[in-house]
């Protein structure tokens, strides 16, 4: 089946107008800085964080370019603590408050259950679903004290569905998944909203360090459209869950995917 060329990205319509976004792993061309870029579009007043120092600095450049405002740009490795509160405080001290907390961070690999070893295994659930654990903790004390305002993580279709050598990955972005119907739950009474997306295939040139093409290729051919997502399209959802039209929505993952059996 021949791949249907994809839509164009849709203009801002002033989504998250006035709205203060913090977005962890903004930097390099993936979902964060897609997101980043997004919300700006639509009104956001962006931070950006990556444990990546350079890569940030050059994520914050083009942002600049793109948009017309440079987004304060702070380095953040989601495994350190210290630096997770430094990210949110630094926020608030700059802008007042957070609206709204994308945590994007993650981090893949591939390896079979019988070779993988323990720090494989702990390296991946320690960013994955432990570093999301430190950012929804960070972002909520913050937001229940406001008595407002609303959490999207990144979780996977991993966290539902089967795939040979992604055992850590998987178990992690399940993780993220109950993590953010627990946090919902917590976070209802103060009004805080909590939610996932859960892409399916979203194509960046990082997949290709975690990923031969042959298996890329495999995944493609489960897509519906033959292709994967543009790192904008699972953006747009990020955006409407960030925005007051998901108001009534807490505790949901919702899948950006065009996947078959």
């Amino acid at each position: 089946m021949t791949a249907p060329a994809p839509i164009e990205p849709p203009a801002g319509h002033g989504l998250l107008e006035g709205k203060v976004v913090v977005v962890t792993a903004a930097a390099g061309t993936g979902i964060g800085f897609a997101t980043a870029k997004r919300c700006a579009e639509e009104g956001a007043t962006v931070v950006i964080s990556d444990a990546h120092h350079r890569r940030l600095e050059e994520a914050a450049d083009q942002l600049a370019e793109l948009t017309g405002t440079r987004p304060l740009a702070v380095p953040c490795n989601v495994t350190d603590e210290t630096d997770v509160q430094g990210l949110y405080d630094r926020a608030v001290v700059e802008h007042g408050r957070i609206d709204v907390a994308v945590n994007n961070a993650g981090l893949g690999g591939s390896a079979r259950i019988t070779e993988m070893t323990d720090e494989q295994w702990s390296t991946v659930l320690d960013v994955t679903l432990t570093g999301t654990f430190r950012c929804v903790r960070a972002a909520m004390r913050h937001m229940l004290a406001r008595q407002s305002g609303v959490i999207v993580n990144n979780a996977s279709v991993l966290g539902w569905r089967a795939q040979a050598e992604q055992a850590h990955y998987a178990a992690a972005k399940a993780g993220a998944m109950a993590l953010t119907r627990s946090a919902a739950v917590e976070g209802a009474e103060a009004g805080v909203r909590v939610n996932a997306v859960s892409p399916s295939l979203a194509l960046h040139p990082f997949l290709n360090r975690v990923m031969s093409d042959d298996a890329l290729d495999e995944l493609r051919h489960h897509e519906l459209f033959g292709r994967g997502a543009e790192t904008w399209e699972v953006a747009n959802v990020i955006v409407f869950l960030a925005s007051d039209y998901s108001s009534y929505m807490s505790g949901e993952v919702v899948s950006v995917s065009s996947q078959h059996p």
